[in-house]
């Protein structure tokens, strides 16, 4: 019997079917047993700009026009998503602080209306607790310092109602803390980096217990906040700079102090932060695994999609449904399933502990409720009470009750 060529490239083609089933099958075992966990989801915006937050109007199970919803959530096997409470840089000293907290409400509304699927989740162990019981983990990330208008109370208050990372900037700079488009030369630096109440800032996480997330600020933020903080912190959803030259990305220099302080850089999947164009697809995203595992370690690597948050994804992870794929992808590039199962989620959830275990370490330490300085704030929508007449709040001295009694009367004059 003579077999032609055709027979042979029949053959091929099944071979190869064979081997990708093989790796998908080996990449949904490890997910079955190691948590998934993703560092960055827009879809509450999305709720946001299509309901104008009215979940009563949503079925997150038929709604099909975004990259994510409760059938995608189980097809990708998503055990844990930060959902990002995010509102834009417009509202800075406006209305961000209330449109943040809407955000924050409708992530709660949304675990409470599907309490099949999600749960919420405060913590680590919170996170392999909803994982046990097959539901999606859902924590919230603030996308944006100004969405705390330069208040640690707010910082705080934020963290009682569930806010577990805060991205210190979005693409505008804060009074504090000067984002990515800064190295751009687009934006001009307002702060050398971060300024010393940025500095107070990050030590106030670190005492609440909030993860800090340097995905959208400067490098020059990055290298201080890595001086700074005691806890490790994240790149919730930026990707290899080396690959694409996107200052959005993170250069070999930080990787390699990510290394050091023991975080991790979730993947980022849109396009022009992966390819620095805008095609792309699951290969290009994987070659970005591949670097920072080379560069730094696998230790250091988590998944960052970022979908519902940008207008372009690659080919072949089109929604959050595609998650088994890429990691089939890694396997096929001979990643170990100790390497996987460390991106897949057990590098976060190190990150987490370790974030916990510098709160437990802090809590005999006061709360820092020194106000920044007005100087620093002052614009027509701030006033200025519990400000002395002549500006700063770091020279606020303790007042005598003699004074106080004088300060209150005068105040009624």
């Amino acid at each position: 019997m003579r077999l032609t060529p055709a027979f042979w490239a029949v053959v091929g083609v099944l071979t190869l079917g064979a081997a990708a089933d093989q790796y998908r099958e080996r990449a949904l075992e490890l997910m079955r047993t190691t948590p998934l966990i993703d560092g960055h989801n827009d879809l509450p915006w999305q709720l946001k700009i299509l309901f104008n937050n009215q979940l009563n109007h949503v079925d997150l199970h038929s709604l099909n026009n975004t990259h994510t919803n409760i059938p995608k959530i189980k097809a990708g096997r998503l055990a844990a998503q930060f959902w990002a409470a995010y509102v834009p840089c417009e509202t800075q000293n406006k209305d961000a602080v209330r449109q943040t907290l809407e955000q924050i409400d409708l992530i709660h509304r949304m675990c409470d209306k599907y309490p099949e699927e999600l749960t919420f989740a405060e913590s680590s162990q919170d996170i392999m607790d909803a994982f046990v019981q097959n539901k999606t983990a859902s924590l919230i990330g603030i996308e944006g310092g100004h969405s705390i208008d330069s208040s640690l109370g707010s910082l705080r208050s934020m963290y009682l109602l569930g806010v577990r990372y805060l991205t210190l900037t979005h693409s505008c700079n804060t009074p504090w803390a000067d984002n990515w488009l800064v190295d751009t030369g687009s934006t001009p630096s307002e702060n050398n980096g971060l300024s010393e109440f940025g500095i107070r800032l990050i030590r106030e996480m670190n005492r609440l217990g909030m993860l800090v997330d340097l995905a959208h600020v400067s490098v020059e933020v990055m290298k201080k906040v890595l001086q700074v903080s005691e806890a490790p912190v994240i790149f919730s959803h930026s990707s290899a700079f080396a690959v694409c030259p996107s200052k959005r990305n993170v250069p070999d220099e930080v990787l390699s102090m990510v290394k050091d302080k023991q975080g991790v850089v979730m993947v980022n999947f849109y396009n022009d932060y992966v390819t620095c164009s805008s095609r792309a697809n699951l290969s290009q995203v994987a070659d970005h695994f591949d670097y920072i595992k080379k560069v730094a370690d696998a230790s250091i690597i988590g998944f960052g999609g970022d979908y519902d948050g940008v207008g372009r994804v690659p080919e072949g992870l089109e929604d959050v449904s595609k998650y088994p794929d890429l990691v089939a992808e890694l396997l096929r590039r001979n990643w170990s399933d100790q390497e996987v199962k460390m991106a897949l989620g057990e590098n976060l959830l190190r990150v987490f502990k370790a974030v916990e275990k510098v709160r437990d370490s802090m809590k005999r330490t006061a709360p820092d409720d020194v106000p920044i300085p007005y100087e620093q704030v002052q614009n027509p929508c701030r006033t200025s009470y519990g400000y002395p007449p002549d500006d700063s709040a770091s020279s606020l001295l303790p007042l005598s009750p003699m004074l106080l009694i004088l300060a209150q009367t005068l105040s009624h004059l």
